[in-house]
């Protein structure tokens, strides 16, 4: 009797095994990383009202980061800076830039500008910016390096397992609380200076638990 079907289809049932065990692997891979904070929220940048440089400010002028930023050491949410922050300078710098008329326009009319925010955590979770600061967490450490950036975008994840790596082991991330908004800190290499460092600051027991951030 002639062949009916080509001898190629007797590999036909374990190809369809395998995609059945490699197919459900593949998917669950895929969605782990593409909607992970890694892949959506990793480079995150609006585009603010102003085009405003942390590159000039923070780096070349070397603004202390807490000139605009002000509550970031006594708030549990950090804060966005007022217009009055921005004119205590630019009512004589820069004054007739077409790319400050908003915040000029800001400071005549009493109403806020509308900066959009580029680190969040999720409503779900609890977090308190002060605890960090007066922990030791610099802002490098959460933030990266802004002083470099002309335009503020997100570098970590900010997910709970980027979170509770440094929760289990914290004491990589401190330092000195006057070196808090210094960017280009490093820790000294002799291992008993950086311990007596330490030793000035309380105490770090961040929880690992589910009910510490999900209250």
């Amino acid at each position: 009797m002639a062949q009916i079907f080509p001898r190629q289809l007797n590999y036909l049932p374990a190809i369809l095994a395998l995609a059945g065990v490699l197919g459900p692997a593949a998917a669950v891979a895929g969605v782990w990383y593409y909607f992970s904070p890694e892949f959506t929220d990793v480079g995150y940048q609006p585009v603010q009202p102003v085009p405003y440089s942390h590159r000039l400010h923070a780096g070349e002028l070397q603004i202390d980061c807490r000139y605009c930023h002000a509550s970031v050491e006594t708030s549990p949410v950090a804060n966005v800076p007022p217009t009055q922050a921005c004119m205590n300078c630019h009512r004589v710098l820069a004054v007739d830039s077409p790319a400050l008329e908003p915040i000029r326009e800001s400071f005549a009319n009493g109403t806020p500008m509308q900066w959009l925010r580029v680190h969040k955590i999720g409503e779900y979770a609890y977090f308190n910016h002060r605890a960090h600061v007066q922990g030791g967490i610099g802002c490098v450490s959460c933030h990266g390096h802004v002083e470099e950036m002309e335009v503020v975008h997100q570098v970590k994840p900010l997910s709970m397992g980027w979170c509770l790596e440094c929760h289990r082991d914290p004491e990589p991330q401190r330092r000195p609380l006057s070196e808090i908004t210094n960017m280009t800190w490093k820790p000294p290499r002799d291992p008993e200076a950086r311990a007596r460092q330490l030793a000035e600051l309380a105490p770090a027991h961040p929880p690992v638990n589910c009910s510490g951030c999900h209250r």
